[in-house]
């Protein structure tokens, strides 16, 4: 209980569970956004570039918001002034929920922050053992080409503009060409494929993979898998992420038929390579990457750009859904409460209903203008501050921190700070035992001044009604 307690109260835990829900639906408008490009996009660069934004822009978003989530956690904690009308503890800067609804939804996201931990950790894992299944690629079972492809290897380098030396080796591991590598790339071509294939098909595999180290996809690839990793549980992340791999192989296609143009040359090595492939994981860059039947269509027919209707339809089906979430989640006043209560009566009727006497209360009810209630306010807390002339008030962080810690942990369907458990947290603090059993609290107080010593008091049935008011010495009425 102490360790789930602890856990759950970790402001980065709860700014980070914030940050998964949030994600769900700027995911889903990034989604909405890049579909909406690709769908009047005939170019492969221009959907490969918006893709790629797409993605970095779902990394900034995830960042930004989880910046933004650790002092509006904070915040909850320990309130905004009472001149601003903010409630302690109501959650009012998490979009309006209320301080009930706010307080389930924070008990429940710290235990998804662990799911999504143990999962992004398991696909490091995957993407490590894929690495090094390529480091072991890059080691094992090669040997360099024959001297004439490495000469006209090099050759169609300088052609495409490859300024870094790239090693050309066959690989008894490999099944189809791949790049590995950024620094010192390698293109493995799987052994005998050489001599398998005409030299023109050759050729075309050959700049395909020199196009994919000109334009930096390897890096580009890398930052992919870190994002995959990263919000694995979104599906529109995944949408995104093949799109690019797809619209990637597509832009390296068409470097090939610019260089030679021959299409159906071309088209026909890649139906050579897929006839050869058989089911392995591919751990790197390769030329049979992407949806191998499309591409070879796209080649010969140049179908319309690919269509977005699935895409479009999930990020609109979430978008819409967020306002009935939102609407679900909040508590509704009537009208005629909404319209009557204002902040000062805010402050009044909830911040310090249980500490305020009838004095106060009368005089700051006649008061007539603002700046006479903005001073009375001052005076109030400045009147209980134990410390006069320091910068801290520690009764006022002390009673904000009751009445936030009253909505998070006693809220049953209505605010904790309404509850008695509540009522009797925020005016008496923490109890010095806690004595459970099914359907019962008793809490012990070693000494409340004015009331005496070893005060217990008793909370039952489901909802926790005190039986005893310690002030009374009798039932509660």
């Amino acid at each position: 209980m102490n360790l789930a307690a602890g856990w759950a109260h970790i402001p980065l835990v709860k700014a980070l569970g914030w940050t998964l829900v949030h994600f769900f639906w700027e995911g889903a408008l990034i989604a909405l956004v890049l579909a909406a490009v690709v769908a009047v996009c005939r170019s492969a660069q221009a959907r490969y570039g918006a893709a790629c934004l797409a993605m970095l822009a779902m990394l900034a978003a995830f960042c930004v918001t989880l910046a933004v989530s650790v002092p509006a956690e904070q915040a909850v904690r320990l309130p905004r002034p009472v001149a601003n009308g903010a409630v302690p503890g109501d959650g009012s800067g998490m979009a309006g929920l209320e301080a009930s609804t706010l307080s389930r939804v924070e008990k429940a996201l710290p235990w998804a922050v662990p799911f999504w931990m143990a999962g992004a950790l398991l696909m490091g894992l995957y993407r490590l053992a894929g690495w090094m299944a390529a480091q072991r690629m890059r080691r094992a079972g090669v040997c360099a080409a024959p001297p004439w492809w490495q000469e006209r290897f090099g050759q169609l380098a300088r052609r495409l503009g490859v300024s870094k030396p790239v090693a050309l080796l066959e690989s008894s591991l490999a099944e189809v060409p791949v790049v590995i590598g950024y620094l010192r790339p390698v293109i493995l071509v799987p052994a005998g494929l050489v001599a398998g294939l005409p030299a023109e098909q050759f050729e075309a595999i050959l700049l395909h993979e020199l196009a994919h180290i000109r334009r930096f996809d390897y890096l580009v690839n890398l930052v992919q898998t870190l994002v995959e990793g990263l919000l694995f549980y979104h599906p529109a992340v995944w949408w995104v992420s093949a799109l690019i791999r797809t619209e990637r192989e597509n832009c390296c296609d068409d470097v090939v038929v610019e260089v030679q143009g021959d299409a159906r040359g071309y088209a026909a090595a890649l139906v050579t390579l897929e006839e050869r492939r058989c089911a392995r994981y591919e751990p790197a860059l390769a030329a049979t990457g992407g949806k191998l039947m499309n591409r070879i269509r796209r080649l010969l027919n140049q179908p319309e750009p690919p269509r977005a209707a699935a895409p479009l339809l999930f990020s609109v089906a979430l978008l819409l859904c967020l306002p009935f979430f939102f609407t679900a989640a909040q508590q509704p006043k009537s009208e005629t409460q909404a319209k009557r209560e204002t902040p000062y009566q805010k402050w009044l009727n909830e911040d310090v209903v249980y500490i305020i006497t009838n004095r106060e209360r009368a005089a700051f009810q006649g008061l007539a203008t603002d700046e006479e209630r903005e001073h009375f306010i001052e005076q109030f807390w400045l009147r209980r501050d134990p410390t006069p002339g320091t910068p801290e008030n520690e009764f006022k962080q002390e009673h904000y921190r009751r009445i936030a810690y009253a909505n998070e942990h006693f809220s049953t369907g209505i605010p904790g700070w309404k509850t008695d458990r509540g009522r009797i947290y925020i005016i008496y603090g923490p109890p010095d035992e806690i004595d459970n059993h099914p359907d019962m609290q008793r809490w012990q107080y070693r000494l409340i001044e004015g009331i005496g010593k070893d005060v217990i008091i008793e909370f039952a049935g489901p909802e926790y009604r005190m039986t005893m008011d310690p002030a009374g010495k009798g039932p509660r009425k």
